[in-house]
């Protein structure tokens, strides 16, 4: 019985190593420069840029209350900017923005994620049967006043979004203004 407790004892025990062995001492250590051919870790990598932007991208480069600049084309009057094309849009003002005058923007593919629209140099209510129209077919609209809807298109755009934009030129006399300048 007394070497059956003797041996509890030791196995309780653990050994106490007062000086670690030599192997325990010698840590890895790099003390010399490695070259892109040591290790996997320190291998180079390339990156090649294909484009810096997109080709097709289009930019509204300044307004005025006579019309837009965009990618450099001078548009006279209200226009809609979709993904590749600029039209002349048929309104006066947000009063004569309707559904019908909002239908060349979901009859596109591919599908317009959000619709920019600038109402002048005010930001305006448009109709709710007009909203709740494009809500229906899954298009956002962002309603702004002109030049806040002419930035936030470009951002959309640098972006990569599938947007297109609905402007008014705002009215009196609005100097012609380059975002670009106002940007930075």
């Amino acid at each position: 019985m007394a070497a059956a407790s003797m041996l509890r004892g030791l196995h309780r025990a653990r050994p106490v190593l007062r000086r670690p062995p030599a192997e325990l001492l010698w840590a890895p250590r790099r003390g010399h420069r490695l070259t892109p051919a040591d290790d996997e870790l320190y291998q180079r990598t390339r990156i090649t840029l294909l484009q810096r932007e997109a080709p097709h991208a289009m930019y509204i480069d300044s307004y005025s209350s006579r019309g837009f600049v965009v990618s450099g084309n001078r548009v006279f009057g209200p226009c809609a900017l979709l993904p590749h094309s600029v039209l002349q849009w048929n309104v006066g003002s947000h009063q004569d923005i309707t559904e019908e005058s909002f239908s060349l923007f979901w009859m596109l593919e591919p599908r317009i994620e959000i619709v920019v629209v600038g109402t002048g140099d005010r930001t305006e209510r448009l109709q709710s049967q007009v909203l709740r129209a494009m809500r229906q077919r899954g298009i956002a609209v962002e309603v702004q006043d002109t030049p806040n809807a002419c930035a936030t298109f470009n951002f959309l755009c640098h972006e990569g979004r599938v947007t297109g934009a609905a402007l008014i030129p705002p009215p009196g006399g609005t100097v012609l203004t380059s975002l670009a300048q106002t940007a930075e």
